[in-house]
């Protein structure tokens, strides 16, 4: 007598043979939180990586502070602002956007030691895999914009006139950019499988998205050329956003269009990314 795939299968145990309902294996929220938990463990296990993700932005927030604090008294300076409230909310979307770049260079490093092939040979929606990488990826950039907060609000006085509101708004709205532009980069990661090339690229396009905004002095401080290109830069944006809520100024609508602009990004990297990661 044949059995088909919808009859029931028989389990041998030591006790004799058991019957089972059809095995469908664990849900999908059961194996993004196992591949995440995986994720994580092998990053904090390695404390060079951890040491290096939270001093990065610990250092661009001690030079920075430091190097355009005379900013402050200038005429095109918002006045009553002091330099470090108007920095940590580009601190943040800044260092969100590093992480993002880190999360294409460690799919990468996934892909090319074998680690993607085994998950392909087992299974599972090559997608749970995307969605745990970028879930941990959030996790660290998370811990990276808390430290960066504890540290300008202990050691350099962060004190904004938004308040504690202003900040957590400010928070999601970096870990936004980062889910957003994270899966741009890990779709890129899937059809590249180069982490030198990753790096590279992502600094090319950082770099020029970083300094051609308001992220470390006014707009209007810059010369005409730049201002311009600032003015259609989406991260000055981003960082206009987070610097009205920490500040308490009206935000309007930035905040609701940076976050479908991210939602966008994020569509569009999954879609691209999942046939990516499939190919052998």
């Amino acid at each position: 007598m044949t059995m088909t795939d919808t009859q029931r299968t028989t389990v041998v145990t030591p006790a004799g043979p058991v019957a089972s309902r059809n095995w469908r294996g664990s849900s999908l929220a059961a194996r993004i939180r196992l591949l995440t938990a995986r994720s994580l463990r092998t990053l904090v296990t390695d404390p060079r990586s951890v040491m290096l993700a939270l001093l990065q932005p610990v250092i661009l927030l001690v030079l920075f502070s430091q190097v355009f604090k005379s900013l402050a008294g200038t005429s095109s300076f918002p006045a009553g602002v002091s330099y470090i409230d108007y920095l940590v909310p580009a601190i943040l979307v800044n260092t969100a956007m590093q992480s993002a770049l880190v999360s294409g260079v460690g799919l990468t490093t996934d892909l090319t030691n074998g680690v993607v092939a085994r998950f392909r040979a087992m299974p599972i929606w090559m997608g749970s895999v995307l969605t745990a990488r970028s879930v941990t990826d959030l996790i660290r950039g998370l811990v990276q914009l808390g430290v960066i907060i504890v540290l300008a609000v202990a050691v350099f006085r962060f004190s904004p006139a938004g308040g504690v509101p202003g900040v957590l708004g400010a928070l999601v709205l970096a870990m936004a950019v980062s889910w957003g532009l994270g899966w741009v980069f890990l779709a890129a990661a899937t059809w590249l499988r180069n982490a030198e090339l990753m790096q590279s690229i992502g600094f090319l396009v950082m770099f020029p998205l970083m300094f051609a905004s308001s992220a470390f002095v006014p707009i209007a401080g810059l010369p005409g050329w730049l201002q311009a290109v600032a003015h259609v830069n989406p991260l000055t944006h981003a960082i206009d956003a987070a610097r009205d809520l920490t500040l308490g100024h009206a935000a309007g609508n930035t905040p609701l269009v940076t976050a479908g602009l991210t939602v966008t990004l994020a569509a569009a990297g999954f879609t691209a990314a999942l046939p990516g990661i499939r190919r052998p």
